[in-house]
């Protein structure tokens, strides 16, 4: 079970620290800056990678179990208790910025801009879990996060993607994260496409990868 309460309470952190930080300028009004909340989404998957790596594999993200298992690196009957843990790291995590932070109306969901199609976030989204995983795969054992080139690997393109692309669809990735506020706040309107764009994106990194590296991407020296 340490596995599964690895990713809960990894997912957790993730969620409250991420969230919490788009909460906390949303009511501040932008005391934290967009550049802020960039910052702490990828520094707590960094140490989150450090803290976990060697017992989960410090997933944290649906659309990255879903990557592994269709790379063969993963096995397709942990996947669904994996997702479950996410999921409930994820709904902790916002239920209690719901507690602390009730004068929030968002804790942090994720929606495209008003000027920005959901068809254009839902192909954003896509590309950006689609550089995420290719990053991840490539640096990761077997289907774990491990050691210092994967945390800062990690953290470093979540922290890129997030500056660049968050004022457009604040730069989910992941399913989990994207629900579990989505449910809380109540604004459940674009969360179609963050349930689903991340997944496509993660297995086509993994497509990708198998293209340029052969029958190699589907070992544990990936």
């Amino acid at each position: 079970m340490q596995k599964y309460y690895a990713e809960i309470i990894g997912t957790f952190a993730m969620v409250f620290c991420g969230c919490g930080a788009m909460t906390v300028n949303e009511i501040t009004n932008g005391s934290i800056s967009h550049v802020g909340v960039a910052i702490t989404w990828g520094l707590i998957v960094m140490v989150m990678i450090y803290a976990f790596g060697e017992t989960s594999g410090a997933h944290f993200n649906p659309a990255v179990t879903v990557g592994f298992a269709f790379a063969k690196k993963f096995s397709w009957k942990e996947v669904p208790k994996y997702i479950f843990a996410q999921c409930i790291g994820a709904f902790l995590a916002s239920t209690l910025l719901l507690f602390l932070f009730p004068a929030s109306e968002s804790f942090g969901h994720t929606y495209p801009a008003i000027e920005f199609e959901p068809y254009k976030a839902f192909v954003l989204e896509m590309l950006l879990t689609y550089f995420l995983m290719v990053v991840i795969i490539n640096v990761s054992t077997g289907s774990k996060e491990i050691g210092t080139m994967a945390a800062i690997a990690v953290g470093a393109v979540i922290l890129l993607e997030a500056m660049f692309a968050g004022p457009m669809t604040k730069a989910s990735m992941n399913p989990a994260r994207s629900l579990a506020p989505a449910i809380v706040s109540g604004n459940l309107q674009h969360l179609w496409l963050y349930l689903t764009a991340p997944f496509l994106g993660a297995i086509f990194a993994v497509l990708s990868c198998k293209l340029i590296k052969g029958k190699d991407c589907c070992t544990n020296n990936c």
